[in-house]
């Protein structure tokens, strides 16, 4: 269904998956809070457009579970601690958006009134009806898990029209581009070949899940001014996974 407001957009509502280490700017762990929001500014541009907006954010620059577990953690309680660590970038995220004027809530899959809403799927389909932002928090609320496969759940669940992974490269390579300077970058591509190929875009799960739903991923660079509005106008360079 298209956006009645200019300019036009491709998607109505979506949702915006960001890694935690796109939150850290040049520093090397936790939050830097011109970076943050420098990001909350690229979601208000869209968000004026009319487009309804759904956010994950992972962890990683406060806590990942999959390395605490490796540096001999029991796996499932360094996930939950992970999850913690995506619900304080949830609410550094709500508070650089709520500055610029934007409203906003945090929806987290561990209770914790608090500092969050409870994930009720009717609720936050009501706050995207009324023009707020919805941060989704802690993951899927399960261990083994990652916020890749939370944001293609809550995708599905909210109806999204579209997952648009913002990343620091402008699209899918055939290798990792920082290191390689014959890196190819993929246009389109399919959930099959991701899978086949082992393209770092998700990880497995989310991928099939996307698949099975036929909910197409764009992959694009978050550090381009403008990339998010640009690619909700259908302009810039990204990449497009699909069936």
């Amino acid at each position: 269904m298209p956006v009645s407001d200019t300019p036009a957009t491709t998607y109505s509502r979506v949702m915006l998956k960001i890694s935690g280490e796109a939150l850290m700017g040049d520093t090397g762990f936790g939050l830097h809070p011109p970076t943050v929001e420098r990001i909350a500014r690229e979601v208000k541009i869209v968000h004026d457009m009319g487009v309804e907006i759904c956010m994950v954010i992972g962890g990683g620059n406060i806590f990942r579970g999959l390395s605490g577990s490796a540096q001999g953690m029991e796996r499932t309680t360094a996930d939950y601690m992970g999850m913690l660590a995506t619900v304080m970038n949830a609410l550094a995220m709500q508070s650089a958006l709520e500055k610029l004027g934007v409203f906003c809530r945090v929806i987290s899959a561990i209770r914790m009134d608090e500092v969050a809403e409870p994930y009720i799927r009717r609720r936050a389909v009501r706050h995207l009806e009324k023009k707020r932002v919805c941060i989704f928090a802690a993951g899927t609320g399960n261990p083994y898990f990652t916020t890749d496969t939370a944001a293609t759940l809550r995708a599905n669940e909210m109806a999204c029209e579209a997952i648009l992974k913002g990343t620091k490269v402008d699209g899918v390579y055939d290798k990792d581009p920082v290191t390689n300077t014959d890196a190819v970058r993929f246009d389109t591509v399919t959930y099959d070949e991701v899978l086949a190929k082992h393209l770092k875009v998700m990880d497995a799960s989310a991928i099939a899940l996307a698949r099975d739903n036929n909910l197409p991923i764009i992959v694009f660079s978050l550090d381009e001014p403008g990339g998010f509005k640009g690619i909700l106008a259908g302009e810039g360079t990204y990449t497009k996974v699909h069936g």
